[in-house]
């Protein structure tokens, strides 16, 4: 049996309450390697809820804000830290450490690091990542996108795997309702400006979740408060229930990204409700939408209008079938796992 050790960040819970897509991958991961017969043990905040073996004392960057307001700036890397330490007392107990945060875990795993993988699941094309792979180059890292992997230098590359979701988490709707979704942080990466204007340039009501980017809080109240109305209704934050009810309601998710998106768990949570996306031709879009298939690529906000007009071309049932084939955590844990025995045969 292989023991991997899953250390996720301390930003959130796992799995989140609301946004947090990266901590929800992992543990739907760790979840579905238990499932394979793996031995997981999983290094997280105190606040998670998971039946998962768990190491971690103290709570999610989230559970510290919401007690004492704003934190000092230098408590995210205190958090890395002792949890790192936690690992470091623990090294030996494992065959596979598999790390998705950001940087300290590379030098704190030394000669460990054959037997290590680095899951990114940000973008990997700013100067950051550059000095982090010229400083690491026996460092194995994964790709979650054959489009992120071409930012990442050769003699890191591991493997690429996409990611996915728990099959049953969400359910398939064939019969939606008249509006559209869009799901994601109010940020000028995704967009969520345009979506509105797509849908009502269409003559479509959209309904809007996510939470506002504390990164770019200015954000949505000069882009897109001006633009909401009763045909544009902003839900705020969606934890899994409503965000399953808005997607499985909707004819079609708009996904109008700004930037290199290195996957976008989204798209897939869509297509697990039969929904179609149309989404924007950056970063992974042409990997996980198939066009006339699961959705349609488009490249401005008058192509995004022409495909919805298309749009009842698009066989939700096989929307989902291309979901369960491409994109379940079952999937996404036996590509992991080759690729902990591929480390592990060096």
């Amino acid at each position: 049996m292989i023991r991997v050790a899953q250390v996720a960040p301390n930003i959130f819970p796992i799995p989140p309450e609301h946004h947090g897509g990266t901590e929800r991958v992992i543990h739907d991961l760790s979840t579905a390697l238990r499932s394979l017969g793996v031995e997981v043990t999983l290094f997280a905040p105190s606040d998670s809820a998971t039946d998962l073996p768990r190491i971690g004392t103290h709570p999610s960057l989230a559970a510290l804000e919401r007690r004492y307001g704003s934190v000092a700036p230098g408590v995210p890397a205190a958090l890395d830290a002792l949890q790192l330490e936690a690992l470091r007392r623990r090294l030996g107990d494992f065959d596979i450490v598999h790390c998705h945060g950001e940087f300290a875990h590379a030098a704190l795993l030394g000669e460990r690091r054959r037997h290590s993988l680095t899951t990114i699941h940000w973008r990997v094309d700013e100067l950051d990542r550059a000095l982090f792979f010229e400083g690491f180059p026996d460092l194995p890292v994964a790709a979650i996108s054959a489009a992120q992997a071409a930012g990442i230098p050769a003699a890191n590359r591991a493997g690429v795997v996409h990611h996915g979701l728990a099959r049953d988490r969400y359910a398939v709707s064939l019969a939606p309702g008249a509006h559209l979704a869009f799901v994601g942080r109010m940020t000028d990466q995704k967009r969520p400006d345009t979506a509105v204007r797509v849908a009502r340039a269409a003559g479509r009501p959209i309904r809007l979740g996510g939470t506002i980017d504390v990164g770019n809080p200015r954000y949505f109240d000069r882009e897109v408060r001006p633009l909401l109305g009763d045909d544009a209704v902003y839900l705020g934050p969606v934890g899994d229930a409503g965000k399953g009810a808005l997607l499985r309601d909707a004819t079609a998710l708009l996904f109008p990204i700004d930037w290199p998106e290195p996957f976008g768990l989204v798209m897939i949570e869509a297509m697990a409700c039969g929904t179609p996306v149309i989404a924007w031709n950056r970063g992974s879009v042409p990997e996980i939408v198939e066009d006339g298939v699961t959705g349609f690529v488009v490249a401005s906000e008058d192509e995004a209008v022409a495909a919805l007009a298309r749009i009842g071309e698009i066989d939700r049932a096989g929307v989902r079938r291309r979901f369960e084939e491409r994109f379940t955590a079952e999937r996404m844990a036996r590509d992991y796992l080759a690729l902990y025995q591929t480390l592990l045969a060096r």
